[in-house]
Formats: structure tokens, sequence, C-alpha cells
């Protein structure tokens, strides 16, 4: 089986928001001399993700993607991806590049899987966890009444764990309580309740407002100061007892390897479409279970990266929770067959047909297909 084409897939289904990438989407398709298709996703601009993967070759250490995938075996998954990341060393290693490469590596995985007729998790080593655990995972609206409804909404619908972020949050002391009280309130002792800051921290500030938190019992506070405040994180952490949560923008295995070792953060949050790909997630995940460190992915894409995120954690012993998006963008509810569901008990079940197990709706993709 050889590649013939990568297909860039740049979706807009409205208004991009704040902390809401639901409404984009970057999608490649793999395509095989032998009719086979992969599909991945990226978690990025959707332009320079383009223009990463079609890029012609400039030098020796700077092609675009799809110059070194024509004429491979897309089934050598894991040797591609070192290919991918040394053929784009010159203006790579990290950041965007590492966004296209995860969409790539997706694809692959999705081709493997269907050539063999296996679904991704068997191929990641079985499904240990066939249905997983999902949070309602929201925005977080401008009032503690909005944000207790929302809550509440989500707890009537089965989830037991629900996260509310950014909006509002991290301005005010007063502001802030309000609204992890009311979250709280709404749902009761029983549903773990997750709030992201959002990057807007020092650490100093992020140890007094935890403190002020510590009575709504927060199952963790992610992201409260930017990403490579790294000493910060450690100084967090080492001082309260609330897990603290962090990871979502970083790349390959070596940014989560320094969070892991200066951060000393509780919970790592590695997205599959951003951090490198199903492979490069792998080496991730399995770094966090050496030092007995609790993951759970990052999901805030399309209904691909929901799926490809849910095979990792199923396929984990150490999976526990899976990030499940509740904007209503038609990229999640609508734009793969069969459509994502939560069941009556609350879980996510986890597809099992070959590869990731979906496929894309053409006549949505064509709807919101913008290049």
């Amino acid at each position: 089986m050889k590649i013939t084409r990568i297909e860039s897939i740049v979706l807009h289904a409205g208004e991009t928001r704040e902390a809401d990438s639901s409404y984009e989407a970057f999608l490649v398709r793999v395509h095989t001399d032998e009719g086979i298709t992969g599909i991945g996703e990226a978690l990025s601009s959707p332009t320079i993700m383009k223009a990463i993967v079609e890029a012609p070759t400039s030098h020796g250490v700077a092609h675009g993607f799809q110059d070194l995938l024509l004429g491979e075996d897309p089934l050598q998954v894991e040797r591609l991806w070192d290919k991918l990341y040394r053929g784009s060393i010159w203006y790579g290693r990290r950041g965007a590049v590492i966004h296209a490469l995860s969409a790539i590596d997706i694809a692959l995985w999705d081709i493997r899987g269907k050539a063999l007729g296996l679904p991704l998790s068997t191929l990641l080593g079985g499904a240990v966890h066939p249905r997983v655990r999902p949070y309602a995972s929201h925005v977080m609206p401008p009032t503690p009444r909005e944000a207790a409804a929302l809550a509440e909404r989500s707890a009537r619908q089965g989830f037991t764990a629900v996260k509310l972020g950014w909006g509002p949050l991290g301005q005010s002391p007063a502001t802030d309580v309000a609204l992890v009280r009311a979250v709280r309130e709404a749902v009761g002792p029983e549903v773990d309740v997750m709030i992201d800051i959002g990057l807007v921290w020092d650490a100093t500030t992020a140890i007094q407002r935890v403190r002020l938190f510590e009575p709504y019992n927060l199952y963790w506070l992610e992201e409260p100061l930017p990403p490579d405040d790294l000493e910060g994180y450690a100084k967090l952490a080492d001082t309260v007892d609330t897990r603290i949560a962090a990871g979502e923008e970083l790349t390959t295995r070596w940014e989560f390897r320094d969070l892991l070792e200066r951060g000393r953060v509780d919970v790592i949050q590695p997205d599959v479409a951003h951090a490198g790909g199903i492979t490069e997630t792998r080496r991730v995940i399995e770094m966090a279970e050496t030092r007995n460190t609790e993951w759970a992915p990052h999901v805030y894409g399309s209904a691909v990266l929901q799926t490809a995120a849910a095979h990792l954690v199923a396929a984990s012993p150490s999976g526990k929770l899976l990030e499940y998006c509740m904007s209503e963008s038609p990229l999640i509810r609508q734009l793969t067959t069969p459509p994502l569901q939560i069941d009556p008990d609350g879980l996510f079940t986890v597809p099992t047909g070959p590869g990731l197990g979906i496929e894309l709706d053409e006549s949505v993709v064509e709807r919101y297909r913008v290049a």
C-alpha cells in the first residue's frame, strides 16, 4: 500500500468564540492506492496547518508533509512520525508543525486499523475500558445562575463530572468564588467539579484563590498559570492539596517531560490533535504512568478528535476521564457517522469499527468547507 495524496480540509461552522475551538477544524484525509483513506485532525490555526501540509520542499530539512509522504507505506506509522519530525526540523520541532503532524499521525493510525480490520483501541493494546467516563466541558457563562443551570443540566443528562472554564474566571476573587459555589451547589457533593481558570494568575495569586475554593472540593484546578511558568506550577502544586492540571498547549514528550519534572503538576492533559498524534501521545501517557501521575486528554475540537482521544483512554489502564465538549457546534454533533453519543449511564461507548470507527458525513463537510 502506498500514500497517493494528502487532502487538507478546512471547516468553518460559525463565529469562533473565546476558549471555544469547536466551530472550526482542520482535517486531513490520507489517500492510498488501495482505496483505504484515513482521517485525522489538528487543533490549531487551520490555514497554517494547510500551509505546512502542502508547502513545497524548501531545502533538505524544510519539507512540507505531503512531499515527505507521497509513495510511503502508511502502515509504517512510527517510522513516518520520525520522518515528518526530522524532515521539518529546520522550521519545526514544536508548535504548529507538531499540530499538523498530529493530524497526519491520527489518519495513519486510522488507515492501519482499517487495513487490519481492527479498532484503534485494539491496535493500542486492547480496550481496557470499552466505555469511558466523560466529563461535560463548558465555557463558563457570565453569571452564577447561568453556571448553575449548565452544571445542573449536565448532571441530569447523566454526567458524573463537569468542568467550566475561561469566561469571567480569574478576574475577581468574589466572582470566582460565587461561580464555583454556584456550580457545586447545583450538582451536589457526588458530581466531580473541575474549574479551568484560563492562564491568568501568578503562583502566589493561584495559591490564595485555591484556598478560597477548598470548601467546594474541586477535583482539579486547571491551567491557572501561563504554560511556560513551570517554577510557578511547582510552587503551586507543592503548596496546595487540590489537584493542579495543565498541559493542553504542549507538544511532544520533551515538553511534557519538563512539565512533569519541573512543573510537578498532579494531572497532565495532552491533546492528541495538538501534542503529536496517537504515536506521541502514547509516549506522553507512558511517561505519566512511570511517575504514577494522572493524565486526562484535552478535547475541544471536532468529533474526529473526540473519537481519537476516546480510543487512547479506552486502551490505557490509567485512563479515567474523557473531556466531552458540550458546544453545540455541528462539527461535533453532525460531522461523523455514527454520531457521538453519551449513553443513559453517562458513559461514552468507544467505537468498535476498524480504525477510528467513524467516517465523515460528506454532506456536512461540503456544507462547512471553506478550503
